[in-house]
């Protein structure tokens, strides 16, 4: 499994889902984002997540298959 780190920005109060995993290249594209999250195979804080456009904040963990994310 890939661990990642993602810091927000001073400026970020939060970051999207779907950009988070284009971001990382979790996700080739938009619509490979897309795909991951309404397949359920996206969990935020342990659960699953459906919601494209979700907003992750500082603290948030978000899990897939191969990948965990910490936001910082």
């Amino acid at each position: 499994m890939n661990t990642h780190n993602f810091n927000l920005k001073e400026d970020q109060e939060y970051i999207q889902l779907n950009n988070l995993l284009q971001y990382l290249s979790i996700a080739q594209t938009g619509g490979h984002a897309k795909i991951l999250i309404q397949n359920e195979e996206v969990f935020l804080n342990g659960e699953i997540e459906t919601r494209i456009r979700k907003k992750i904040y500082t603290g948030d963990v978000v899990k897939l298959e191969n990948a965990e994310i910490f936001v910082k």
